[in-house]
């Protein structure tokens, strides 16, 4: 049961109910509508700009009937009812104040511990089935990756598993990209070389937000793949050392790529990317693509170089990260802007075949919120 309270200027109303207290503001109210005046009844976009709400607008009575929260607002003499659940659910009303480095509503950092529990889905179900993919796609969105098992062993296979949310985005290096490797058999002491774990493309603006690594063949022995939780890292950076984090949350490194004919990337970003009110948004992390710093202070550099070469260390600590071997069939998904990944060293006879190709986020989060509406989860 819910009760609302009007202040006497009848510019905030304040509601409570299911243990929970919030106010909103008289214009907030107001542009957040949803009769059918306000939103278009099939795709809910606003019928109205600001400036079509009067700046000193009012309310004049708040009364809840039969479970709706009913407004009236002055000068249109205007009654529009409201859910009061959907308001508290968007609710602005909390205390500020949250550090640096806070994590968005469903995100959570890990780090090697989730090596028993690596987030996984089955191709079939997750290809066939609503609340399978629904369930793959929240690890996604909670975790940052997730792998997918049991799907098919052809070339390009890994487009199917960008079907299940969004769109392939196409760069210079094509729609997909081989990573193909023979490790020399006549030569047993050989050891292929291991990298970094970092994020793809630092250079683009925007980056890529999803990497696809799909597995066509894998004979050598060794090279498994590795993630670290760039989230976790940071976090732990901040942790340790408050000055460091700031350093690199608040200058930006240079990122370029050159490889090829006509070809020359460029950024410029900082390497923990916070949005204005301190929340994590994105972790730049790729040795073999930066480039030179020029955009912090000469007094700050030798401060921005120990903090970045400590972020190196709490990577490429195994207590970061997790590891697997993937099979033919098997792909794993990451969030490029939060989640870096690696290959360790493999040697002796064999070969290995990955395919790669890059999507985005959006379309991850937009097919999981459509798959969480209520109306998908009532015809389930």
């Amino acid at each position: 049961m819910f009760q609302a309270n009007l202040s006497p200027d009848g510019d905030i109303v304040t509601l409570s109910g299911d243990g929970s207290t919030a106010r909103f503001h008289a214009i907030w109210l107001r542009d957040n509508a949803w009769d059918d005046a306000t939103r278009a009844p099939g795709n809910g976009q606003r019928l109205i700009a600001l400036r079509d709400i009067d700046a000193g607008i009012k309310i004049t009575e708040a009364r809840m009937t039969e479970g709706q929260l009913h407004l009236t607002f002055a000068p249109e003499n205007r009654s529009i009812a409201y859910d009061p659940a959907w308001l508290m659910a968007h609710s602005y009303d909390r205390a500020e104040g949250r550090a640096p480095g806070w994590l968005a509503d469903g995100a959570e950092a890990w780090d090697a511990s989730m090596m028993d529990n690596v987030p996984t889905g089955d191709f079939a179900a997750v290809q066939r089935n609503p609340s399978a993919r629904r369930d793959w796609l929240a690890q996604i969105a909670r975790y940052g990756f997730a792998k997918l098992e049991n799907g098919p062993v052809e070339d390009g296979a890994l487009f199917k598993v960008v079907d299940l949310f969004g769109h392939v985005r196409r760069t210079n290096y094509g729609a997909k990209f081989e990573v193909r490797t023979e490790v020399n058999p006549t030569n047993l002491a050989y050891t292929g070389l291991g990298l970094q774990a970092h994020t793809d493309n630092p250079y683009r603006d925007p980056v890529p937000t999803v990497q696809v690594l799909y597995c066509l063949e894998s004979t050598a022995a060794g090279g498994e793949n590795m993630v670290v939780d760039g989230f976790a890292s940071a976090r732990r950076l901040r942790d340790e050392s408050p000055e460091w984090f700031d350093v690199l949350s608040q200058h930006c490194a240079n990122f370029e790529y050159a490889g090829e004919a006509g070809v020359r990337l460029q950024s410029r970003r900082p390497m923990i990317e916070l949005d204005p009110d301190g929340a994590l948004r994105a972790v730049r992390f790729n040795n073999r693509s930066a480039a030179a710093i020029t955009d912090v202070p000469f007094d700050v550099m030798p401060t921005y170089y120990a903090a970045y070469r400590r972020l190196g260390e709490i990577i490429d600590d195994p207590a970061m990260e997790v590891s697997f071997r993937l099979n033919p069939g098997e792909s794993f998904l990451v969030d490029n802007t939060r989640v870096l990944h690696a290959r360790k060293g493999y040697s002796g006879a064999g070969t290995r075949w990955f395919q790669g190709c890059y999507a985005d986020m959006d379309g991850v989060r937009s097919t999981l919120a459509a798959l969480q509406s209520p109306q998908q989860e009532a015809a389930e």
